[in-house]
């Protein structure tokens, strides 16, 4: 599990294909203390396993489903990277839950604000707006975010400028493609609610009215 707050930016050193399988080489500094072989580490969003820890780079590799559902396979040497540990049990949860597995891709779609914020909106998958609400909370690319504005094909958040400063979002332009995992507890509750038997009084006006 992890919270969405970035702790680095690394690097993309390589991203080696091999057969169906990529092998993804990072530069990072902060994140190698307590970091061992088998950990979970989320890059961009993504969950993936650390497969070997060298002096000059962490190598990770993403399957056939991490590459079509993901960014990952778009990236280049060069491309900064948000970096996360998995979270500890006695950590602060200052974002929100993340599993690191992403739901869709969205696209930047539009910058705009006044002064130091900065407002960008994604389009998104159509069916993935019923889980991001209007002051909820969202991934890109790892990247815990409030939202602030939602119609059925886009989303938008507001960034301060120390969460430009310390991901990859101030690198963006339009068009940009990012990983988007939506906020955990609406995913099950969705699929509560699905699977409901037709007797069940639980609807989403009865979770609205209990204060969910």
């Amino acid at each position: 599990m992890f919270t969405g707050i970035i702790e680095e930016l690394g690097t993309v050193l390589s991203l080696r294909r091999e057969a169906n399988v990529a092998r993804l080489a990072l530069q990072a500094q902060l994140i190698r203390e307590d970091l061992h072989t088998g950990d979970s580490l989320a890059t961009n969003g993504v969950c993936l396993t650390v497969e070997c820890i060298e002096p000059t780079a962490i190598w990770v590799t993403t399957m056939p489903e991490t590459l079509r559902r993901t960014t990952i396979g778009m990236l280049h040497a060069g491309d900064h990277v948000n970096l996360e540990r998995a979270l500890r049990v006695d950590s602060r949860l200052g974002g929100h839950i993340l599993a690191g597995h992403v739901d869709g891709i969205a696209t930047l779609q539009r910058i705009s604000g006044v002064g130091e914020e900065r407002v960008y909106t994604f389009s998104m998958p159509r069916e993935l707006s019923r889980f991001i609400p209007a002051q909820g909370s969202v991934a890109v690319d790892g990247i815990s975010l409030t939202v602030v504005a939602v119609s059925d094909t886009t989303f938008a958040v507001s960034l301060i400028r120390h969460t430009l400063g310390k991901t990859t979002l101030a690198e963006y332009s339009i068009g940009a493609s990012v990983n988007l995992e939506v906020d955990l507890l609406a995913r099950y509750l969705d699929r509560l609610l699905e699977a409901r038997q037709p007797a069940s009084t639980l609807t989403m006006q009865r979770l609205q009215e209990l204060g969910y």
